[in-house]
């Protein structure tokens, strides 16, 4: 081992050593011996789809419902993972648990930004740490990026969250409108070593001058969205200075700003680290020293006179017509019925319907709320987001299925169901909902949406 870690500190830039090295709490022989081990696999169970999963393992000390997994197994092969039971997430940026709890713990009908949202980790993070009558603005610009966004939020399933893809400068626009906002800023990813071996080799110094320049300007054009009073959140996964402590040093240069301390267990062994010009704190994760990847992660509060924010005037867009016929998908009738495309309805809290007539005003939203589906005739074709949802009615006709016949509904081929009533049911898998079938008498029809499909080949798979 010794001599890889050598190799390992050899084959590092210089600039990276030194400047690490200058940080207290580091390493660099724990360092250098974690990279020469597979990174930690760690998952975060969904609260509202409690399974008794992982109910054995390790727990991450800094976030309640994250856990640590002895191997990496095939997500794609277990049903509980496209039911939305979990999420896979790096331990370190569960790090935001232990924020959000200490600052906002108790506080309800909160409007939160998760700015550079996909894949989704964070912000199924925030959503399940939310009350209903707060809403998720969980947004990617790059839209390829914003579509597998909107599958995870889809699978965790709150009626709560929406999906947006825009510039950071447009949602900037939104003044004063959000009580938080989340920024995993793009970064050098150096962090990410350990996973990703390729990004030691595309690594450089002009980059990271590059990325300091870019997370610079995605915090000025997202500064006048937030609240005076509100909270922001910034992390990187990158070991950078130029990107970390100068970023913050920089924000508390040009905006009014506090540093916010999180309180820290030693035996969590983060690195409280301080800006060398302003002292706003900020908290590292290396790996050999705690148990994730490398993160920088800190939280300010804008400072400033709170006050409410000023909705304008609006005429309900609510639907009953649509209600009456999709509303016995739900459990709560107590929603807004909003039309989302030329046919899809969605529904929304009540609540959230001045935001959504504020919102569509000035950013594109890609998805808001739940997908109720769509009327046809007397019929009405539901919408895949209901079998996944949280809030779907209890008396909707299922099917339960083994591992195999989900897989292979997952993969939108024959499930070899027998005996089934004719009529729409949700397929089930230990009770949590996978999607639509619609059983005609003599076949099955599957409404997995198509490029939700599983298309890695199950070869020989077994049910277990």
């Amino acid at each position: 081992m010794k001599s890889k870690t050598i190799q390992f500190l050899k084959n590092l830039p210089a600039s990276v050593i030194d400047e690490l090295r200058g940080i207290s709490g580091f390493d660099a022989v724990a360092f250098a011996d974690a990279h020469n081990l597979a990174p930690v696999t760690s998952v975060r169970i969904n609260p509202e789809k409690e399974c008794g999963l992982f109910a054995g393992n390790d727990k991450v000390l800094w976030c309640p419902s994250g856990r640590y997994l002895n191997e990496r197994p095939v997500f794609t092969l277990d049903p509980f993972y496209h039911a939305g039971a979990y999420y896979v997430q790096e331990a370190s940026s569960m790090f935001l648990d232990q924020i959000l709890r200490q600052y906002l713990g108790g506080r309800s009908g909160l409007r939160v930004l998760d700015l550079c949202a996909a894949p989704g980790g964070k912000s199924t993070l925030i959503a399940s740490m939310l009350d209903k009558d707060s809403l998720l603005i969980s947004n990617d610009v790059i839209r390829s990026r914003a579509t597998i966004l909107e599958e995870n939020m889809t699978r965790w399933g709150y009626m709560n969250t929406w999906v947006t893809s825009n510039d950071p400068r447009d949602l900037g626009r939104l003044s004063g409108y959000f009580d938080v906002i989340v920024v995993d800023a793009p970064c050098s990813g150096s962090g990410l070593w350990r996973k990703d071996a390729a990004a030691l080799n595309e690594w450089s110094e002009a980059n990271v001058q590059r990325c300091g320049e870019r997370q610079q300007r995605i915090l000025a054009d997202i500064w006048p969205a937030l609240k005076p009073g509100g909270l922001l959140v910034y992390a990187t996964c990158s070991y950078s200075p130029a990107e970390d402590e100068h970023i913050l040093d920089w924000l508390a240069s040009s905006y009014p700003v506090r540093s916010l301390t999180i309180d820290v267990q030693s035996s969590w062994k983060i690195v409280t680290t301080t800006s060398p010009v302003k002292k706003m704190t900020g908290y590292r994760f290396f790996p050999g020293i705690t148990k994730g990847e490398g993160l920088y992660i800190a939280a300010v509060e804008k400072e400033g006179q709170p006050g409410d924010f000023q909705y304008p005037r609006f005429r309900s867009q609510h639907s009953t017509k649509a209600m009456q016929q999709g509303g016995y998908l739900l459990q709560d009738q107590q929603v807004s019925c909003i039309q989302a495309g030329k046919d899809d309805f969605s529904v929304i809290m009540p609540d959230h319907e001045k935001d959504l007539h504020y919102l569509q005003q000035k950013v594109y939203l890609r998805k808001t709320g739940l997908n109720l589906g769509t009327p046809s005739g007397k019929d009405w074709l539901p919408g895949h987001d209901v079998a996944l949802s949280i809030n779907a009615a209890s008396d909707i006709p299922f099917v339960d299925v083994s591992k195999e016949q989900a897989l292979w509904f997952l993969k939108r081929e024959d499930m070899a169901l027998q005996n089934t009533d004719k009529g729409w049911k949700v397929v089930r898998y230990n009770g949590l909902g996978l999607g639509w079938i619609k059983a005609l008498g003599n076949r099955v029809n599957n409404y997995l949406p198509k490029h939700w499909r599983i298309r890695m080949d199950l070869g020989s798979f077994t049910d277990e």
